[in-house]
């Protein structure tokens, strides 16, 4: 296959990131590492203007940016919650747990270069274990081989490659590459955090993450708009953590799917624009498509802080574009009141189970959650700032100044090397040592499972408290007993110095080692460092100008990585008699399809990391994970094997699950695992938006139960037969026939939310076979 081969029509479609569109008009480059992609403000406002005066009605600021990127402003059609746009997002970021199968992907495209700015970040594989420097240099060691390829996939394809001890992808992101109005697409599903920049930054699979590295338009239902406005200020205790945390409380984990969560109001400007990071990056636990924050002086002092005053300046200039129109409606307004809002714990096993501080206590006592807090973790990409930082080590000196250490243990993790650097620098990280902390590597590290954990049995019920976004069953440490709750960095300090759960930090007082009674004055700090940032050690590869001497070998024999095949196309007879793989009870999160941590280092290797697929749902027929029947020999074995032994009988699979089915990580692996081993459809009451569109791209079939009670007709030993597909189009129901052993039959409805595109991804077999179609006929 050559790429030569493309015709007339594609090239029209394809997308380059040519920067002699702004030749003509101011030039402000992106990036200091991307001199010559240039702020397309100019276009963006032009590309609006068309919009506006189709609509003729006030945009709310994620409609802005959004429709300013669309591929046709012209003829598109626009429709909230219902209409598909085709997009022209301005960048790619992928962390190197998903870019690894993301250019996997790419490279089997057959495409010689991405068609837009995208960048690979070195931050998933770094396991927590002693210290800083000692864990970097052992994943360094561990993962040669992954980085290797990441390196010079990214030198052979132009992909900039952010080298491991860089930092997390989400702090990389906001410092160099978001800006104001700006359309990311990220393989992360916490991308979100860039809307604290005054963007749209959104989670994507990595098929999504291909369509636009190749040129492609990239396809998003039109999300609702939920307007959140804030009024009053925070101050005290209250942080900007405490306002994603009510806020979980009241929408609940999918409460936000299908939306943009919007915040305006009086109450934004006492925000910093690391603290807008840290809530639009949480949005993501509600199932929001993404967050976002109007333009302000808070985003515009961050920019400059970072190196970027002439973007500020330039967004100044274009702040209408920036900002929602007045009298702009959004599909729900809620409103929080900052002055009454109070600090909160939310957890344990989910994000959305919110608790204020004066309350945690008694409901731990009331449910029997371990009040003894055996760890305090802070950081990770939703509280990694300086100035989360800087007012947690304002907590840790007043201990340390009356005699006091952590009762808990504690570590701190840096979101970059530039904060790394610079709370070294200003002696921050001195005082959290002194404390009883351990600075961890710039690394996701514990918050996505990267943890070695020795203090603790597995299965031994404890107590955690962190200052990360997610809190499912076992996402830290492995172990299902381990009750972890999330917090702001100043409540997790304050409670890792009591060591209970019960702290009230507002109200109650300790004791110092001098026998006298204290209490805690609240955190403060500065937003951004009085003597500027320190870079700290430079850790990025710029991609060469020729590449041409640029290998990327991938050996047939590796554990770690494993070129693609593509997957069957459908063979246009309907799916019948297929066994029921696995019917899934309760909360079925990414995490349940796609286990993380020691899983990792599997990412680059499909048939591998297959063997970790469902090993975490729960199987309705016993209770049990990990433990189902094979309805072929009536044997008991783990999800995988029977699924292989399926496949290897030539007999395809579903799998049934509950409500909001896929919720969590990005990842798609929890697609294409399904895929690469024998399954057909998913059948649900309802899914999580990413990981429904990453399904659709890996050719499986996500279907919902029109009526969600038809979950309870279906038994393990039942067979599915999915009739009438020879007719599937938009809109139209799919026949499910429920065959039971008796013999008897139920007939129910499915529900699809496919448009044409996307059944003809299904019908080549997945959205890279169609690429593959329409680039070179086969």
């Amino acid at each position: 296959m050559r790429y030569t081969a493309l015709n007339a029509t594609l090239k029209r479609c394809l997308h380059t990131s040519n920067p002699s569109f702004a030749a003509k008009s101011r030039q402000v480059a992106l990036s200091k590492f991307e001199p010559n992609n240039f702020v397309p403000y100019e276009k963006l406002s032009a590309t609006l203007s068309v919009v506006k005066s189709r609509l003729n009605r006030p945009l709310t600021l994620s409609e802005k940016i959004l429709y300013s990127h669309l591929n046709d402003p012209e003829g598109q059609e626009i429709e909230r919650g219902n209409s598909y746009l085709k997009l022209r997002p301005d960048r790619v970021a992928m962390q190197d747990a998903t870019a690894q199968m993301a250019m996997l992907q790419f490279i089997s495209s057959g495409i010689p270069k991405v068609q837009v700015p995208s960048t690979i970040h070195c931050d998933h594989l770094i396991e927590a274990q002693i210290g800083g420097q000692k864990d970097l240099a052992r994943a360094v060691d561990l993962n040669r081989e992954v980085y290797n390829f990441l390196s010079t996939a990214g030198a052979k394809y132009g992909v900039g490659f952010w080298k491991p001890g860089s930092g997390i992808i989400h702090q990389i992101i906001l410092e160099n590459y978001a800006f104001p109005g700006v359309l990311l697409i990220g393989t992360d599903s916490h991308t979100p955090n860039g809307g604290g920049l005054g963007g749209l930054c959104i989670g994507v699979g990595g098929a999504d993450a291909v369509d636009v590295m190749a040129g492609l338009p990239w396809e998003l239902k039109c999300p609702k708009v939920i307007g959140v406005r804030l009024t009053g200020n925070l101050s005290g205790w209250t942080s900007s953590k405490d306002v994603i945390l009510k806020l979980a409380g009241i929408l609940t984990v999918k409460g936000g799917t299908g939306a943009i969560v919007e915040y305006f109001g009086p109450g934004v400007d006492s925000i910093s624009c690391t603290g807008m990071g840290t809530i639009c990056n949480m949005g993501a636990e509600i199932g929001a498509t993404t967050s976002v924050f109007p333009f302000n002086k808070r985003m515009a002092d961050y920019l400059s802080a970072t190196g970027r005053e002439d973007i500020a300046q330039f967004a100044t200039e274009y702040s209408d574009l920036l900002r929602a129109d007045s009298g702009a409606e959004y599909d729900k307004v809620i409103e929080i009141n900052l002055d009454e809002l109070k600090p909160h714990i939310n957890g344990p096993f989910t994000p959305d189970l919110a608790n204020p501080i004066d309350k945690v206590g008694e409901e731990a006592v009331k449910n029997g959650w371990p009040t003894d807090i055996r760890v305090g973790l802070i950081g990770s990409c939703t509280n990694s700032s300086y100035e989360d930082m800087s007012r947690a080590a304002s907590l840790a000196k007043q201990a340390l100044d009356h005699g006091l250490k952590a009762k808990s243990k504690f570590t701190i993790t840096p979101g970059s090397e530039q904060i790394r650097a610079t709370i070294e620098r200003d002696g921050i990280a001195k005082i959290f040592e002194e404390f009883g902390g351990v600075v961890l590597a710039n690394a996701c590290g514990p918050c996505i499972g990267q943890w070695d954990r020795q203090d603790i049995k597995k299965g031994e019920k404890n107590t955690i408290v962190t200052s990360y976004n997610r809190n499912f069953t076992a996402r830290n440490d492995a172990n299902p007993q381990t009750h972890a709750f999330v917090t702001s960095p100043e409540l997790v300090t304050a409670l890792a110095l009591s060591g209970d759960l019960r702290f009230n930090p507002l109200t109650d007082e300790l004791t110092g080692s001098d026998g006298k009674k204290f209490k805690l004055e609240a955190p403060h700090g500065d937003t951004l460092p009085n003597r500027g940032f320190d870079p700290g050690v430079d850790t990025y590869q710029a991609p060469p100008e020729n590449s041409s001497d640029v290998n990327v070998d991938v050996d047939p024999k590796s554990q770690r990585l494993q070129l693609l095949e593509p997957f069957d196309k459908w063979n246009g007879n309907d799916l019948v008699d297929l066994p029921v793989l696995i019917k899934i009870r309760g909360k079925c999160t990414t995490d349940h399809i796609s286990a993380a941590g020691p899983w990792l280092k599997y990412r680059g290797h499909l048939d591998n990391i297959s063997n970790n697929m469902f090993i975490g749902a729960i199987n309705d027929e016993n209770g049990e994970a990990n433990n189902l029947k094979n309805q072929l020999t009536g044997e008991y074995g783990k999800v995988p094997d029977v699924a292989r032994y399926y496949k290897s009988k030539g007999l395809g699979w579903v799998a049934v699950g509950d409500d909001n089915y896929g919720e969590g990580s990005s990842r798609e692996h929890a697609a294409l695992e399904p895929r690469h081993l024998g399954g057909r459809a998913i059948i649900v009451k309802s899914f999580a938006r990413i990981h429904e569109t990453n399904l659709k791209k890996q050719g499986l079939l996500p279907l919902r139960f029109a009526d969600p009670s038809d979950y309870d007709k279906i038994k393990p030993s039942d067979r599915i037969s999915l009739v009438g597909l020879k007719q599937l189009t938009p809109g139209k129901s799919v026949e499910c026939h429920i065959k039971h052993e008796d013999g008897s039959v139920d007939k129910i409805e499915l529900l699809h939310t496919m448009n044409e595109g996307q059944i003809e991804w299904f019908k080549a077999g997945s959205a890279l076979n169609r690429m593959r179609e329409v680039l070179y006929g086969n």
